[in-house]
C-alpha cells in the first residue's frame, strides 16, 4: 500500500468504535495484515452460518446485514456505512462461529478490509489493555440490541417507524433547505423489515407521517420536516 493509503486505512481504523482508544502506533502495527476487496451491489461479504474468523472494516459504501429463516424469509438486521466494524462477533467466539447473518453489499465499488482471528489476537495479546476497551464497546452493542428487542415488545409500529426514521437521519442524514433529507437505499419491504413489521403496517404509517406533515416521501429517500414529532411519537 501506498503511505497515503496506509494513513486513510489507518484512520478509518482509529474512528471505528472498537479501536478509538488505540494510538495511531499501535493501528498502524496491524495495517501490513489487513486485505482488502471490492464487491458490486448484492454482493455477499460473509455468509450466515459460516465459520471464518475474520473482521471487517467497510472502507466504502453501504452493507446491510440479514438473517435468512428455515422458510426463506428474510430478515434486515442493520445498515452499516464507512468506516462501521463488521463480523466481529465469531472473532471474539472461543467456539469459533458460526456467523449470525449475511452481509450484503448495497452499492457497486463497496471496499472492505478485514483481519484475520489470529492476527487481531496476536496485536492484543501484546496490547491488553485494548481488548479491555473492546469489551466495553462489545457490552454497549449488547445494551443497543436488548433495546430493540424492549422496542419490538412495548412499542407500537408507528413508535418503532420514527424511531427508525430518527437513527437513520442520524447516521445518513443530509441537511437541505426543507429540512433533513435520509437517503435510506432501501426497497419498501426492507424498510418494514428494518422496523419489524409489514410493509403494508408500515406504508399506513408512513402515510400517517406524511399527511400530518412530519415527512415526505422521495424514492429511496425521505425528508424529515419535523424531528420533533418524530421525537414524540417515538416516545409512546
Amino acid at each position: 500500500m501506498k503511505p497515503n493509503e496506509i494513513t486513510e486505512v489507518k484512520n478509518e481504523l482509529l474512528q471505528t468504535a472498537l479501536f478509538k482508544h488505540v494510538s495511531s502506533a499501535e493501528a498502524e502495527e496491524l495495517i501490513p495484515f489487513m486485505k482488502h476487496a471490492q464487491f458490486n451491489k448484492g454482493g455477499y461479504i460473509f455468509r450466515e452460518g459460516s465459520t471464518d474468523q475474520r473482521m471487517y472494516l467497510l472502507e466504502s459504501g453501504k452493507v446491510k446485514l440479514l438473517r435468512q429463516s428455515s422458510d426463506n424469509r428474510v430478515q434486515l438486521l442493520s445498515i452499516h456505512s464507512r468506516g462501521e466494524i463488521l463480523g466481529e462477533i465469531p472473532v471474539f467466539d472461543p467456539s469459533g462461529g458460526p456467523r449470525t447473518a449475511s452481509a450484503v453489499a448495497m452499492h457497486d465499488g463497496t471496499m472492505v478490509g478485514w483481519l484475520e482471528h489470529d492476527t487481531l489476537f496476536a496485536w492484543l495479546n501484546k496490547h491488553p489493555r485494548v481488548a479491555v476497551d473492546m469489551l466495553q464497546v462489545m457490552a454497549g452493542r449488547m445494551r443497543v440490541n436488548n433495546e430493540q428487542i424492549s422496542d419490538l415488545v412495548f412499542m407500537d409500529v408507528p413508535a418503532r417507524l420514527a424511531k427508525t426514521l430518527l437513527n437513520l437521519a442520524s447516521r445518513f442524514g443530509e441537511p437541505v433547505e426543507a429540512g433533513v433529507k435520509v437517503p435510506h437505499d432501501l426497497t419498501q419491504e426492507e424498510l418494514a423489515q428494518l422496523v419489524g413489521s409489514s410493509r403494508e403496517t408500515v406504508n399506513k404509517a408512513l402515510m400517517d407521517f406524511s399527511n400530518r406533515g412530519w415527512i415526505a416521501r422521495d424514492g429511496r429517500a425521505i425528508i424529515i420536516y419535523q424531528p420533533g414529532m418524530l421525537i414524540r411519537r417515538s416516545r409512546h
